[in-house]
């Protein structure tokens, strides 16, 4: 019988038959299901199961004798073959049929490593590619066969009973990986290398493990010495344990002995064990699913598996193991442990649990227990035997039995609290802090020293106060030490350093203290004794001596080294998480001196900017007591120390821009350290064109082809010119240049004489800047940047690059989930819906006018020679005969007319033939954000690799003569070789017919494409769950137009749903097993290649120092220098933001990617603090995949899953690079609520990381210059957002208070100079505190100055100084750092709001074009929580300040303010229409009302309930049905976040605002009359709201549940829930008015009392939300029953009455919230209404998108359309004006009152 090649649908050559085939995915393939027809009985809790037709097999294994080896067990022991020697007698047992794979070769293509050019051998042509390994034949001398290595793993299939088509994914995986290598070495040294980067290596993880876990002491000391905790006795250097083990040397019980013994026996391993181990480790990677990501329990599975496959049991096991035991025994016990984590099972669905990650076993606790061996030793069977009381060998047959619930527990808790930042990040608060107190008790003198102390007695106290510095260092090191006890628990062996740590530090601090406490209280020597002054000093000295020492040194290295030490005990932690790659010399260097400089200037600023100007503050505000002042209740207690309130305000402002300070150098010092470092590698535009461009074909011979190794050597010129012809040729087909520009950019072959030669383009030999200005592509076109890129990247020194067919194989990776991946005729034809005024083809044909253009003109030119050649087709003899044209719909009078042009110009085409609503789609396509665009781009890859090819191999011309088809098919044979494309389409199975139309478009198109999927099984049993299976196809594979789908190439089952968190590493981790060679490329869906970067991959590749592998056995002597180096795991590489030029937004977008991706990169990189960010980032496959993968994947906590990688890999040894010369192209958000939401996704992803053990270990051990590389380039960015909205806040809160004083009080008056001017009694000096508060304002505003900085030193570095400043310009000019502002706060809300609450989410952030208006009701209801309520709360405070105490520097307060208000709004698209403003107070005015009659998805009452979820939480079941809890539920928030976030803070404020107000109403008036008590008037005004609505919901309540069940009007409800709301803004309203009367109008203190109003309210809503209110209902039932009055049929049961008393509370809350939303809502608009009045600014505005000669046009309606929308203009437009009136005729008229001189009687009580 004939089988076909392995995952091949093509026969094999003729003559080829052979009997047996167990590759081919032909031959029968048995899957097992959990569901199977056993009885339930065997189907326990825990989940053991075993097939009916496996049971007695299994039962014989177990009732084997598991003796207590009493000799040592050696897993090595057994005979072997000797090194590198192929013995004749097999240990293995009978080989196994050589696969088709092996039989079915025919000749290859001729090989040597050892020639520079290869042989050709054409083959026969055939509908799919073989696989087949040219690098590894017999001709090179392969230590082992190829069909030797498919009896390995035929033989360990049936020994472990693997999946079939994992085993040939492997094998095949195996293969690729093997050819890759011996394409550059010899076989020999290809297997030797990859033996010892999988298994025993000096950098491979699983020797790191062997020997972190103690398996070393388990293999050699046996179990007869109890092993497990025992263990960690035996390695003690003493001498009692030397008695304790007398049979063995003291040298065989040293660490180094064990790992020279390990590499001995490494290094006489034969290639055949070596390979069988690589194998084993590859077959039990491919189906551990979840488990990858465990990388240690992955390391333990193959030790218990190798120690199985070597024991006599295993080698004389009489049957085969079946098909999927080691997914049933071993990985879905351990999957269904990690599921249960997270789901639980409800109605037969799985849904999330309610669990935080504190409560949560993630994938790092389960991997943890196997790093030390008290993990490993928690390990027991059902029957409580410990695992490791079984002889090694013995250990693999009992993996079904054991109870993983028992084994794993919590290594490290990951507590949403603040304290996570104190542990971290103890250093920044102790360097920060510590030296603040210094400076500060330094120059505050006036406020410790006492009067009648002499000299001498004041500076021993002056000494001492300031010496209390490392006093309070070490309150902070106890405080995080107490902090930490809480995320380390006490069970495991981490914390007893943890109690001497602490230890330490009490006794410290009692020393630092002692003096300050004898000085202060017991000194008595009245300055007559040196002692005082000696021990303040000393003091001093010892409290800098500690701060530094606190400062510097990592708390894991403080009192008992964790990182460093000796001992055993904290090898696996060293191991795993303090292995950092050590910087070379000169980046230390740097790295120190970048760090000195940053804090030298911030030191010297900071001391005499801030500190030292504070002191006349502090002096004049320390001793200043207020008199005057009385208050009926608390007399003038209170009032006379509000100078000391202010100025402890002032203290906070202070340290808070203490922090800032460092933030500011810091990116000051990396900016130019980034700049100097980008002339040093020579990125930069600061050169001539003649010295880029002209030198450019030189660059490209040395750099790109690989000529040293060429055979024969051919002109420069001439190999330069294919490839510079290709480069011009790829961009006019992707209509980026014209026909015109392209005939002089190509080189061109003319006749001299006779002779032909090649002429070089123009563009070479300019020695002007014409390409600049138009001659040779269009100015500012993406031709012309893309071409000064890759000139300039050429400069740059890089690797020299391998021959194509030696360099390494790699995969690009790219994770799909419902990205878009072509665009259909409709989405770009049609508007998006009814707010859109473009669609999307007009809009991009505005942005890419010029591409266009070109590719109207191709179409044309296609359409004239389709209708030439159908006309010549139809009169010719040959028409029958003839092949139908192409393009033959089109007439050949289609340019006759310019009438005739109009369909090209508008729609790309003249009729609708698929072919040319093809080629628009495309164009369209590869503009937008796609997948198509995706993958056409890095499909260019293997356009690259065939180029290089070609042209470093020009006998392959000659070779193949004219057969161009055997040539392509060489060419494409080395491209599919070298390079894989894998699609990760997670939801592929469940595609609807586009989608799958477009799928199989892209397969057709690139049939080499691979496409790797989820397909999914019914259960085989009733309430059995779903089989699912990792799936792949190409291009090749069969196709079946019944279903639309592919068959795959391999089927390969998994234990259950992959997709356990959040979604894009859980989908990465299952395509995974599909890569092929040894380098990974990650790719967003949305980003793009180009042909000339693609040029550049061998020398990216050459980045990871591993194309000239040495010669040196792997296994000798490991204390080189080349041992020593660490590995390179991840290679960082530009991005460039492709939609930079789509508004300012999308400018904005690109810049921060720019700077952060490569300016900040590059410095980052360079001194050991870049980790991964993503994309298009390079990985050292083998590297991170036995580390855990390439990304995390714990649900929430893993948002950002790609960075965990990139701390992962970097503690565990590997190193980070970044490339400059390498770029790829990406597609950013560019509407702004996009933008926001991508800002929100980073915000919650850095709190995630916050509460991280990465974080932790990061924080503790790292050495300080590269910890503060690590703070301030990733949580150091955030946190400073957070410092910088704190700062406004507290500097709004210390001008206020200085408001009051500045109101209320006497000032002195000071000369020009700030003197005093004598004379002048009761007077009260703040002069320098105006002066203080002036220098703070500057602070901030240079803090917020600096932040573009970056940009404009990266853009005049790379674009020169005019595109600097224009792009600088622009911003400016259209507003950006109002976004900037906004998006500050947005990103601080989201950290805070995650760090306390949670929530954390995948968000999809947007990829289309911010075209859209978005109504007034939607911006606000998802901005007015995170920024628009803060705003107005901080623009009421404002407006009092400006009133009391006006300075010109409140102007960037005005201007900061009004961003976090109206920023949404600002940059809505097309907000500033008259018509749409007054449609949007329309919708604005019925989302407010709508929701109380009957439900509705858009309105007020669910945005309330929704944002109060957040605390509430939702019910787990609705009473009286069923439960319907989803995964999108929210739990109740955690007691202990409520009571801080929720009560204190806000009562905190609110008592702030009460001092504030009370202390302004403490004064008599002019007559002397004594005030009336500003608490209680205050009081009364704040609660009488609530009072008032409480009184109107009884009555209306009363009224509703008596008349509602009588009255069947559906409006009902809706009136009575609209009598509430009117009530309660007229109540709020009213209650205002009357504090204004009160205060006889005077506008400043009514302002104050309002601000005082808010703030008591807002704490009484949310301390009522927070105590008094139960879990949510999902539905909307109580609010329809509380306004109609009908309860019953509501689903409530007996829980009726509960329930009324509750939504009594919650309409109380949500009146006095309505009332103030309603209010809220309508300052907006009338804030925004002038600039809608303006003729043309609507026009102005929307060039924040276009510029003024694309504007997009007005939308176009119909007359019913146009008459509706009038008359809706004319009627809200006429209540929007009442609306208006009303509002100023309560603004204006109290002031007209005030004139008046009205009596107030009661004013004088209340």
């Amino acid at each position: 019988m004939s089988y076909g090649y392995a995952g091949s649908g093509s026969p094999p050559p003729p003559g080829l038959t052979f009997h047996v085939n167990p590759f081919s995915s032909a031959s029968p393939v048995q899957y097992y299901d959990n569901d199977s027809e056993m009885g339930d009985s065997q189907y326990d809790k825990k989940d053991r199961e075993t097939l009916e037709s496996e049971t007695g097999l299994v039962e014989r294994e177990r009732s084997l004798s598991f003796p207590t080896q009493q000799t040592p067990y050696d897993p090595y022991g057994h005979p072997r073959r000797d090194a590198d020697a192929d013995s004749l007698q097999d240990p293995y047992g009978p080989r196994y049929t050589p696969s088709a794979e092996s039989l079915a070769e025919p000749a290859r293509l001729g090989y040597s490593s050892d020639a520079s050019t290869p042989t050709f051998t054409d083959y026969p042509s055939s509908g799919q590619p073989r696989d087949f390994y040219p690098a590894w034949v017999p001709e090179r001398e392969i230590p082992i066969s190829k069909e030797e290595i498919e009896d390995i793993f035929l033989d360990l299939t049936q020994k472990f009973g693997f999946q079939k088509d994992s085993m040939r994914n492997q094998f095949d995986f195996l293969m690729n990986l093997l050819d890759s290598r011996a394409s550059r070495m010899s076989p020999n040294q290809a297997l030797l290398t990859l033996h010892a980067d999988y298994i025993g290596g000096y950098h491979a993880n699983y020797r790191k493990w062997y020997f972190a876990a103690q398996l070393d002491l388990d293999d050699a000391v046996g179990t007869a010495n109890n092993p497990g905790v025992t263990r960690l006795k035996s390695v003690k250097r003493s001498g009692r344990n030397k008695a304790a083990n007398p049979p063995a040397s003291s040298s065989d019980k040293t660490l180094e002995g064990a790992i020279n013994r390990w590499r001995q026996v490494m290094a006489n391993m034969s290639q055949y064990d070596r390979l069988r181990q690589i194998a084993l480790y590859l077959l039990l990677w491919g189906e551990a699913a979840q488990v990858r990501y465990a990388p240690e329990c992955l390391c333990f599975l193959f030790k218990c598996a190798d120690d199985y496959y070597r024991s006599p049991e295993c080698q004389n096991r009489p049957d085969s193991a079946p098909e999927g035991l080691y997914l049933r025994s071993v990985v879905k016990p351990l999957y269904r442990f990690i599921r249960d984590q997270g789901y639980e099972l409800s109605d037969g669905k799985f849904i999330r649990r309610e669990k935080d990650h504190q409560d949560i076993i993630g994938y790092d606790d389960i991997n943890q227990l196997f790093w030390y061996p008290e993990g490993i030793a928690r390990i027991t069977l059902f029957d409580k035997t410990r695992l490791v009381d079984v002889a090694p060998a013995h250990r693999w047959l009992l993996f079904d039995q054991i109870d993983w619930d028992k084994a794993f527990f919590k290594t490290y808790v990951e507590k949403r609290t603040f304290a996570q930042l104190l542990v971290h990040f103890n250093r920044i608060w102790v360097i920060h802090v510590s030296v603040f107190w210094f400076y500060t008790a330094w120059n505050s003198r006036a406020i410790y020293s006492r009067g009648g102390r002499d000299k001498d007695e004041a500076t021993a106290m002056r000494w001492s106060i300031t010496g209390l510095g490392g006093a309070i260092a070490t309150i902070i090191m106890i405080a995080a030490t107490l902090a930490e006890f809480q995320f380390i628990p006490t069970t495991w062996n981490n914390t007893s350093h943890l109690a001497r740590r602490l230890l330490f530090l009490f006794i410290i601090l009692a020393l630092l203290i002692a003096p300050t406490f004898y000085i202060v209280f017991y000194d008595s020597s009245n300055g007559k004794s040196n002692v005082p002054l000696i021990l303040g000093i000393v003091q001093f000295g010892l409290g800098v001596f500690f701060t530094i020492l606190f400062g510097i040194v990592p708390s894991g290295r403080m009192f008992g080294d964790r990182v460093a030490g000796k001992s055993r005990k904290y090898l696996a932690s060293q191991t795993f998480t303090a292995s950092y790659p050590a910087l070379s010399p000169m980046a230390r260097l740097g790295s120190i001196g970048l760090w000195t400089l940053v804090f030298g200037c911030k030191l010297v600023e900071s001391y005499f900017f801030l500190t030292l100007s504070f002191e006349p503050s502090i002096s004049a505000m320390s001793g200043m007591v207020i008199q005057g002042c009385e208050d009926r209740l608390f007399r003038n207690a209170l009032c006379k120390h509000q100078a000391s309130f202010t100025l402890t305000i002032m203290f906070v402002m202070d340290l808070v821009l203490f922090f800032l300070d460092t933030f500011l150098w810091y990116v000051i010092w990396n900016t130019v350290f980034s700049i100097v470092r980008s002339f040093r590698l020579g990125m930069s535009m600061w050169t001539s064109w003649s010295v880029i461009f002209t030198r450019m074909p030189r660059r490209m011979y040395s750099k790109l082809l690989a000529t040293q190794q060429m055979d024969v050597r051919y002109k420069p010129k001439l190999l330069v010119s294919q490839l510079w012809n290709a480069i011009i040729i790829s961009m006019y087909r992707e209509h980026l240049l014209s026909i015109d520009h392209v005939q002089k950019l190509l080189y061109h072959q003319t006749d001299e004489n006779g002779h032909r030669t090649l002429s070089a383009p123009p563009f070479f030999v300019a020695q002007h800047d014409g390409g600049l200005n138009g001659q040779f592509f269009p100015k500012g076109s993406e031709a012309e940047r893309r071409i000064s890129f890759f000139a300039n990247s050429l400069a740059v020194n890089i690797p020299a690059p391998l021959p194509v067919d030696a360099m390494p194989t790699f995969t690009v990776l790219t994770p799909h989930y419902s990205e878009k991946i072509l665009l259909s005729l409709r989405e770009i034809i049609k508007e998006e819906d009814k707010s859109t005024r473009v669609t999307l083809l007009e809009y991009l044909q505005q942005l890419h006018h010029l591409e266009w253009e070109n590719f109207v003109k191709d179409t044309k030119i296609l359409s004239e020679e389709a209708a030439a050649l159908l006309a010549t087709n139809v009169a010719g003899p040959s028409a029958s005969t003839s092949p139908t044209p192409p393009f033959s719909d089109e007439k050949a009078s289609s340019t006759s007319k310019p009438e005739d042009n109009i369909p090209f110009y508008t729609i790309g085409f003249k009729s609708a033939a698929p072919e040319y609503v093809l080629r628009t789609r495309i164009w369209a396509s590869l503009r937008a954000q796609t997948l198509y665009r995706t993958v056409s781009g890095f499909m260019n890859y293997a356009k690259a690799i065939k180029l290089l090819y070609r042209t470093e191999n020009p006998e392959l011309i000659t070779y193949y003569g004219g057969n161009a088809e055997s040539l392509e098919r060489e060419l494409e044979r080395m491209a599919r070789r070298k390079f894989k494309f894998v699609v990760s389409m997670q939801r592929f199975s469940k595609f609807n017919k586009e989608e799958l139309e477009n799928a199989e478009f892209l397969l057709r198109a690139y049939p080499d494409l691979q496409i790797a999927y989820l397909d999914e099984e019914p259960p085989r049993k009733a309430g059995g769950e779903p089989r699912l299976f990792s799936c792949v196809i190409d291009g090749y594979q069969e196709y079946f137009p019944d279903s639309s789908r592919r068959k795959p190439k391999y089927r390969i089952e998994l234990p259950g749903n992959p997709i356990l968190g959040d979604g894009k590493s859980d989908n990465q981790n299952h395509a995974i097993i599909f890569y092929r060679g040894e380098y990974l490329q990650l790719i967003d869906a949305n980003q793009d290649n180009y042909l000339e970067e693609c040029l550049k991959i061998r020398n990216v590749l050459g980045e990871f120092e591993e194309y000239h592998g040495t010669p040196q056995n792997p296994y000798a002597d490991w204390k080189g220098a080349e041992f020593q180096k660490s590995p390179v795991a991840i290679l960082g590489a530009r991005e460039y933001i492709f939609s930079e030029n789509i508004g300012v937004l999308g400018d904005v977008a690109a810049g921060k990617e720019a700077t952060f991706g490569t300016l900040a990169a590059r410095s980052l990189a360079w001194i050991g603090g870049k980790l991964h960010y993503g994309h298009p980032d390079f990985l050292n496959a083998t590297f991170m995949n036995t580390r855990g993968g390439v990304s995390k994947a714990q649900k929430g906590l893993h948002l950002n899953e790609d960075i965990f990688a990139g701390m992962n890999a970097f503690g565990r040894g590997g190193r980070i690079k970044h490339s400059e010369y390498f770029q790829c192209g990406k597609g950013r958000d560019l509407g702004f609520g996009t933008i926001l939401n991508f800002q929100t996704k980073i915000g919650t992803g850095m709190g995630e990381q916050m509460l991280s053990r990465e974080y932790y270990y990061l924080g503790s051990q790292l050495p300080i210059d590269r910890f503060l590389t690590f703070y301030y380039g990733h949580p150091g960015f955030h946190i400073n957002n957070i410092l910088v909205v704190l700062s406004v806040q507290v500097i709004m809160m210390a001008l206020l208070f200085l408001g009051t004083l500045n109101d209320e009080l006497t000032l002195c008056r000071v000369s020009r100079h700030g003197d005093l001017i004598p004379g002048q009694n009761g007077c009260y000096n703040l002069y320098p505190i105006f002066e203080w508060i002036k220098r703070c304002i500057i602070s901030i505003f240079l803090v917020f100055l600096i932040a573009f900085l970056p940009l404009f030193l990266q853009e005049l570095t790379e674009r020169g100084g005019w595109h600097a400043f224009f792009r600088l310009g622009k911003h400016f000019l259209s507003l950006s750092p109002i976004f900037e502002i906004f998006s500050t706060q947005i990103q601080s809300h989201s950290i805070l709001s995650n760090l306390n609450f949670g929530g954390a989410r995948y968000i999809a952030t947007g990829r289309g074009f911010a075209t859209t208006r978005i109504s007034f009701s939607i911006l606000y209801s998802r901005f007015a929580g995170p920024s628009i309520y803060l705003g107005m709360r901080t623009l009421l405070m404002l407006l009092y300040i400006t009133m009391a105490i006006w300075i010109p520097h409140l102007i960037y307060f005005w201007g900061s303010v009004f961003a976090l208000c109206i920023a949404p709004f600002l940059f809505n698209p097309h907000q500033f229409a008259f018509t749409d403003f007054i449609i949007d107070y329309r919708e604005y005015l019925r989302w407010m009302s709508r929701g109380n009659s009957r439900s509705h998805a858009n309105s007020w009452i669910g945005y309330c309930r929704l944002s109060r979820t957040q605390i509430t939480g939702y019910k787990r079941k609705k009473l009286g049905h069923p439960s319907e809890k989803m995964a999108s539920d929210t739990p109740r928030a955690r007691w202990r976040t409520v009571l801080v976030s929720e009560i204190l803070m806000p009562i905190a404020m609110a008592v702030i605002f009460t001092i504030a107000y009370m202390f302004v109403g403490s004064f008599r008036d002019k007559t002397g009359k004594a005030p009336p008590s500003p608490l209680i008037r205050i009081l009364i005004v704040s609660v009488g709201p609530l009072v008032w609505n409480a009184a109107v919901l009884i009555i209306l309540f009363l009224i509703s549940v008596s008349l509602g069940p009588l009255i069947t009007n559906v409006k009902f409800g809706a009136i009575i829930a609209a009598i509430a709301h009117v009530a309660a803004v007229l109540g709020l309203v009213g209650f205002f008015e009357f504090l204004w009367f009160l205060e006889r109008w005077n506008t400043k203190r009514a302002t104050l009392g309002l601000v005082a109003i808010i703030a008591i309210q807002r704490a009484l809503n949310k301390t009522m939300i927070a105590t008094l209110l139960t879990r949510e209902f999902k539905h909307d039932e109580t609010n329809r029953a509380w306004w109609t009055g009908k309860w019953n049929g509501r689903g409530l049961g007996s829980f009726v009455g509960t329930q009324m008393v509750r939504e009594y509370i919650v309409k109380l809350i949500e009146l006095s919230l309505w009332s103030g939303d309603f209010l809220l809502g309508h300052l907006l608009l009338f804030l925004l209404t002038p600039p809608t009045l303006i003729p043309g600014f609507n026009t102005l505005h929307s060039t924040i998108w276009l510029r003024p000669s694309k504007q997009i046009r007005p939308p176009l309606y119909s007359i019913k359309q146009k008459k509706q929308r009038r008359l809706i203009v004319i009627k809200y437009g006429l209540i929007y004006l009442i609306a208006l009136a009303v509002f100023a005729a309560l603004i204006i008229t109290p002031p007209i009152l005030r004139t008046l001189d009205m009596k107030c009687s009661l004013c004088d009580t209340i």
